[in-house]
């Protein structure tokens, strides 16, 4: 670990990955880190009673999570649920007894049994590898039911505060009083778990990653700055001001509702990525009476409705959601991707042989290889809610790698009713090949994120290799341009619905590719908004351009802003 990091340092500067292009200025509160395992555990002398006081720690457990599950809203209510889950698992819960029974003394014993399943979510990757936050939240959480001390957690904030922390689980995320967190930073973790998630839904500064933030020293004052990940120690004044006249500049820029366009009229729509009714509800009613802050949505993750069931929905109760998420939206685009699960979210009702490699297994559009009564299920559910609503989605699968893929999933799809059909592009192959994918589908989607996890060869979690990942690499923007060259040719939708499309400057390039529409958290969607409309498409062009020359990542990035509008710099503070 690194040396701590104390008030004196002041200026020093932690960096990490930000959430958010939020900032704020606070004292540290450190969250308690879980308790050990004592040294001086005896093995039980009653071993029936020993099991029996382990199972019910983790219905404590189970029950308490389902209870602010229930209290929760947004994207924390179903987290919470997933982790509940977790502490209901019957093979966590058995091994764990059943080590017990052999004699070892019950906190060793669970501590045993969660290093094995650790070790099996790094292994397997992606959604699994992000859960071991939630899986030692449970782990922390029965331990100190087990040993009957307080469970570990953020203690009560007596007044605005950054919390710190090695890791912040999701529960402790979810419940966190908005009102007194002002920054959320995290050693650990990464951008797209589940508390990077939450963090963001909630409107909270959040930067993860940051070596030696479990350092720092209470009551520390601190700046977290999301959009330049980055954590100040004792900030000058200035930096208050500049975070608040940030904030300012924000509200104003979302008072803006018109379409997304450069400012010479080429448009670019801006859309949201939604994963439930209740996100689309909430997207395509911002913006208020003076119009739509989104022209619809670019993604919608139907896996939300797959993962952590024990049997897969019903086409009823697809459709019932899909239709809810069409009618949110009514007249305007709605991108439904095709079941995005397998290998690194695994599915309990549609098991599939162990993999060495599941990021390179059967996910997405292949799953219909396996368990093909799920991909038909599900088109017929959409169809359903077409037919119900009126509305017409665009339909797309994850993780097509061929022109023969994508012509295979179009007939299906269409033979099910559905007219709008296309395809992500997320490994090289299909970028590639765009230009034939393209013949067989209406429109193509770029998954930014993993399409550099492919391109790199680099693991999306893999903290340590972030600069291999970035979405600014030239190769991964020669393959979107690829995409987007072949899709201007024939006429057709390029979309990218990545992480990198919530990049103001990322946008610029994206627009300068020729990309017809980006689609993002809705939050990110005002500030993307205002830096298309302050630039021409030869000015668009001529950085994307700057952008693929570059040798690397970071100089493609310091390309491109060097041909900003100035204004958009300064104004989104993107330096």
């Amino acid at each position: 670990m690194p040396a701590a990091v104390a008030p004196a340092d002041a200026g020093a500067v932690l960096h990490g990955i930000g959430v958010g292009r939020g900032g704020a200025v606070g004292p540290v509160v450190t969250v308690a880190r879980p308790v050990a395992a004592p040294t001086d555990e005896q093995p039980p002398t009653d071993r029936a009673a020993a099991q029996e006081s382990v199972l019910a720690a983790f219905g404590t457990v189970a029950d308490g999570l389902l209870a602010q599950s229930a209290a929760a809203t947004g994207a924390a209510a179903p987290v919470l649920k997933a982790t509940a889950q977790m502490a209901q698992d019957k093979a966590l819960r058995s091994q764990t007894l059943a080590r017990i029974a052999d004699g070892e003394p019950p906190v060793h014993a669970l501590d045993a049994v969660i290093e094995t399943f650790e070790h099996m979510f790094v292994s397997a990757g992606g959604y699994l590898a992000e859960r071991v936050t939630d899986l030692r939240s449970v782990r922390d959480r029965v331990a100190a039911e087990i040993l009957g001390v307080p469970a570990p957690g953020v203690p009560v904030l007596t007044e605005p505060s950054v919390v710190v922390a090695l890791d912040l689980a999701p529960a402790d995320t979810a419940a966190l009083d908005v009102d007194q967190v002002l920054a959320i930073v995290t050693e650990l973790g990464g951008a797209t778990s589940h508390t990077a998630i939450i963090a963001n839904q909630l409107g909270i500064p959040c930067v993860v990653r940051a070596r030696g933030a479990a350092d720092l020293v209470e009551g520390t004052t601190v700046a977290v700055d999301a959009a330049a990940g980055t954590v100040t120690l004792d900030p000058a004044p200035q930096v208050a001001e500049a975070f608040a006249r940030r904030a300012q500049v924000q509200a104003r820029l979302a008072e803006d509702t018109a379409p997304g366009a450069l400012v010479d009229g080429t448009p670019v729509a801006l859309l949201a990525n939604v994963g439930k009714a209740a996100d689309a509800e909430r997207a395509a009613g911002a913006g208020g009476p003076d119009g739509p802050a989104v022209e619809g949505s670019g993604l919608f993750r139907t896996e939300v409705l797959f993962l952590d069931r024990s049997d897969a929905p019903t086409r009823a109760e697809q459709a019932e959601v899909y239709a809810q998420v069409l009618r949110a939206f009514g007249d305007r685009k709605v991108v439904v991707r095709t079941l995005d699960a397998g290998a690194d979210k695994p599915l309990a009702f549609a098991s599939t042989a162990e993999e060495e490699n599941p990021a390179l297994g059967v996910r997405g559009y292949r799953l219909r290889r396996t368990v093909p009564e799920l991909f038909e299920t599900q088109l017929a559910a959409l169809a359903d809610a077409q037919q119900e609503t009126g509305a017409v989605p665009w339909v797309m699968a994850p993780m097509v790698s061929t022109a023969t893929e994508a012509r295979e999933f179009a007939s299906a799809a269409r033979g099910h009713g559905l007219t709008t059909v296309g395809v992500m592009v997320e490994v090289p192959a299909a970028a590639l090949r765009a230009r034939e994918i393209l013949a067989e589908v209406d429109f193509v989607s770029l998954g930014t994120n993993d399409l550099a996890q492919y391109t790199m060869a680099t693991d999306r979690l893999r903290g340590e290799l972030a600069d291999l990942i970035d979405p600014w690499q030239p190769a991964v923007l020669d393959l979107v341009a690829a995409t987007a060259t072949a899709g201007g040719e024939v006429g057709k939708p390029v979309g990218v619905c990545g992480e990198s499309a919530s990049d103001p400057a990322m946008a610029v390039v994206l627009a300068g590719l020729g990309i017809t529409s980006l689609s993002m958290s809705p939050a990110a969607v005002p500030a993307v908004r205002y830096a298309l409309a302050q630039h021409t498409t030869e000015q668009a062009t001529a950085i994307a351009v700057a952008a693929r020359a570059a040798p690397d990542a970071p100089a493609a990035r310091a390309a491109a802003l060097a041909l900003l509008d100035p204004t958009v710099v300064e104004v989104l503070a993107l330096r």
